[in-house]
């Protein structure tokens, strides 16, 4: 895969399609604000940016977390959550499994086991805001990947 780096984006999309940015802003805060729990909502985010290679939702999303209080090794480990024992909750656990069910959706479907351990820990209301903050990000990472969003630029 051959990529360049530059100062700014192939495309200023969210000048260009204002009506696709303000809504996808409020269905994330939406959904970030139903979750309730902002360290878990940022582990999340920076797990589906770290599956789909962007850099600008990390750059951003890291900044969050830290200003949260997650700290640097929980921050350091997410890529490799499964084998860091002990750094997060089984909650946390459940979340980052249907964080990368939902976001490498090339897989296949979200698997059934996957949904109910996600469902053990959350009630259907906290359920609905997850699967929606997975999604929001998905999408904010797609876009920002394919204009080339660079990291620091405005969004």
């Amino acid at each position: 895969m051959t990529t360049t780096t530059t100062d700014s984006a192939r495309l200023d999309f969210y000048k260009r399609a204002p009506g696709v940015y303000q809504p996808l802003l409020n269905a994330h805060i939406a959904a970030k604000k139903g979750l309730g729990d902002d360290v878990l909502a940022e582990l999340v985010l920076i797990r589906a940016s770290q599956i789909n290679h962007c850099a600008f939702c990390l750059d951003m999303h890291v900044k969050d977390a830290q200003k949260a209080g997650v700290s640097e090794e929980r921050i350091h480990l997410l890529n490799a959550w499964e084998e860091a024992t002990g750094r997060y909750s089984a909650k946390e656990q459940a979340a980052l499994a249907l964080t990368e069910a939902v976001t490498v959706l090339t897989d296949g479907f979200v698997p059934d086991a996957v949904y109910e351990r996600a469902a053990t820990h959350f009630d259907e209301r906290e359920l609905a805001h997850l699967i929606s903050l997975i999604t929001t990000i998905n999408m904010w990472n797609r876009i920002n990947v394919a204009v080339r969003q660079p990291i620091g630029g405005g969004a």
